[in-house]
């Protein structure tokens, strides 16, 4: 992975931004018989983009409950920062496919808030708009790389949202059943908590006894930061419980996420209430955490709010 460039700060303000597609997978229909490989991860990108509805909320309760970016080296204090979100599916004009915005409320990052516009065509660039409080301004930005460090995270950019299911090829390895608890950062008896790390969720063992596919997926690109990937997704809801990443022939990272239903009628009515990495390398972890109850979808909003104009007005 490369290190963090310029993009080392205002990274975090990606958050959990999940927004690129082929035009196809918005609209992706379920699966009527048994999936491909190609196809079930076509089915997982639908689902890592909540394109099963038309918008999707990460909500705040006052300053305390809030939902939380932690990260932490080996042996070291884990940092955290927080956020509300709201992602807009809803467009039809054959321009946009969604916008994203993500608003920020503590650390360095407070006040600070980022719009993410992504377009029907593959072949433009998504567009960034920054509000930065210090200077008072609206900047704009590229997207970063594929292979950059998400923020100082064990996650990347490719992880979290740009890389598309072409990038890779697919091979299913297998049915099998889940058995394991998803992971999550443990904090020790003597650690200092804040009033955020103490609603980090703990580990996840729901999961556990659920039907999932193995899928092996090798990127495309030479020399890669990994060779391959197994994931473990759910053969109902194409739910990727977890991710293993692999270089020559060693695994060096994780990704668990503990996904939870919509219940709406599609079964890929999911989201995940926390995302958590490990990277086996050196021991560095990272965790996304919404708190329950702190998520809803398919509202009444109007497309006024994912403009550069209320993103200005509505920081606080």
């Amino acid at each position: 992975m490369r290190k963090v460039g310029i993009f080392g700060l205002l990274s975090i303000l990606l958050i959990i931004s999940t927004t690129v597609s082929a035009t196809s997978l918005k609209k992706l229909s379920y699966p009527s018989d048994k999936p491909t490989a190609d196809q079930i991860a076509e089915q997982v990108f639908f689902v890592n983009h909540f394109y099963s509805v038309k918008n999707f909320f990460i909500h705040r309760k006052g300053k305390r409950h809030i939902s939380i970016l932690t990260t932490r080296a080996k042996d070291g204090k884990a940092r955290t920062n927080t956020f509300r979100r709201y992602l807009n599916n809803d467009y039809d004009d054959g321009v946009i496919r969604a916008k994203d915005v993500a608003l920020f409320h503590s650390g360095k990052l407070m006040g600070t808030g980022m719009l993410i516009t992504d377009f029907e065509d593959d072949n433009k660039s998504q567009a960034y708009a920054i509000w930065l409080p210090a200077l008072e301004k609206l900047r704009k930005f590229s997207e970063p790389p594929h292979d950059d460090s998400w923020g100082g995270t064990d996650f990347t950019f490719g992880d979290i949202y740009l890389r598309k299911p072409q990038h890779e090829t697919h091979e299913i390895l297998g049915n099998t059943i889940f058995s394991t608890c998803l992971e999550t950062m443990q904090l020790s008896d003597k650690e200092k908590r804040n009033k955020y790390l103490r609603q980090l969720h703990g580990a996840q063992c729901a999961h556990k006894g659920k039907k999932v596919y193995q899928l092996k997926s090798t990127h495309k690109t030479k020399n890669w930061w990994y060779d391959y990937r197994i994931s473990y997704i759910d053969t109902k809801t194409f739910a990727d419980y977890r991710v293993e990443y692999y270089k020559n022939g060693k695994q060096i990272k994780f990704i668990d996420k503990d996904w939870m239903s919509m219940n709406i009628d599609d079964p890929r009515g999911i989201y995940w209430r926390y995302m958590y990495a490990k990277n086996l390398t050196n021991g560095h972890e990272s965790m996304i955490n919404i708190p329950d109850n702190f998520v809803s979808w398919n509202r009444d909003e109007g497309p006024e709010l994912w403009t550069e104009d209320a993103l200005t007005h509505m920081r606080k």
